[in-house]
């Protein structure tokens, strides 16, 4: 991770602890190239979470580690779900490095996963929302004082005023609910809780993050997400598994996350059938 907030404390006892690669760009170049260097020696590969909202001077510090460590076993995932999300998607990576998964699955499960969170936030103020389509009406309300918002940003785009009836349509499984208050004091989450069914809510503080993706810090945000570790680790198992023909890593995908690689072009049948017509010499 590449800050303490974004963190998220254990969700059992063989949660593997997070590393957090604190202010990049605020300190040393070669300080901060030891610290890298020296977690993928121990841990042989590396996987960096960060969020969409990742100030652009870390990200670019990030690369710049990357390629004077000149490795293939340092990887960036950059998901495009908001801070919360990403630092829960974070804990149930570490939750599966504690299984039997090859570096290569465990850092191409995140793709996998991002599709089991439901991300989103009751704000009181849409007006500077630019990652979720907001109509001219929502607009225009969002200037009349103390209406409230409801937004999933995924993993499917909606917008509703909170009302009464208001809601928003949930996960189809059984989740548990990350809240984190900001400073916008909110009930109607708990009640969007009662609707999804989730086992229980849990609290956590507000990522610092949060207030830049969601264009307002008036907001409470909230995810639901998959915390038993056994079926996480059924869900990422259960999925086909190839091998990266670039470095030789098991990945799920097409895309291997340490090398960027991508599997070969197919070769044109009319290629194929021209070679196997040949007569050896």
């Amino acid at each position: 991770m590449t800050s303490a907030d974004m963190a998220l404390p254990a969700q059992d006892e063989r949660t593997v602890p997070a590393a957090v690669l604190r202010g990049l760009d605020q300190r040393p170049l070669d300080d901060a190239l030891t610290e890298l260097y020296a977690l993928v020696e121990q841990y042989g590969y590396v996987v960096v979470v960060c969020s969409p909202a990742t100030p652009e001077p870390v990200l670019r510090r990030l690369h710049t580690l990357r390629s004077l460590l000149e490795s293939d076993r340092v990887a960036f995932f950059r998901p495009e779900l908001p801070p919360l999300a990403v630092a829960v998607l974070a804990r149930q990576l570490r939750q599966l490095a504690s299984c039997d998964l090859s570096p290569g699955v465990l850092a191409s499960a995140g793709r996998l996963l991002t599709h089991y969170l439901h991300a989103g936030a009751v704000l009181g103020s849409v007006a500077r929302l630019d990652r979720v389509p907001v109509g001219l009406k929502a607009h225009a309300k969002s200037w009349v004082p103390g209406s409230q918002f409801a937004v999933l940003a995924h993993p499917e785009p909606q917008l509703v005023r909170v009302g009464p009836d208001a809601t928003l349509k949930g996960p189809e499984f059984s989740t548990w609910m990350l809240v984190a208050k900001g400073s916008l004091q909110s009930e109607w989450v708990g009640g969007l809780g009662t609707a999804w069914n989730v086992h229980g809510l849990r609290e956590t503080p507000l990522p610092a993050e949060s207030p830049v993706w969601w264009g307002t810090g008036r907001m409470t945000e909230f995810c639901g997400y998959l915390a038993d570790l056994s079926v996480l680790y059924q869900l990422v198992t259960s999925v086909r598994q190839t091998r990266c023909h670039w470095c030789g890593l098991d990945v799920i995908g097409d895309r291997c996350v340490f090398c960027s690689a991508t599997p070969p072009a197919p070769e044109p049948a009319a290629s194929r059938a021209a070679l196997e017509q040949r007569t050896p010499v």
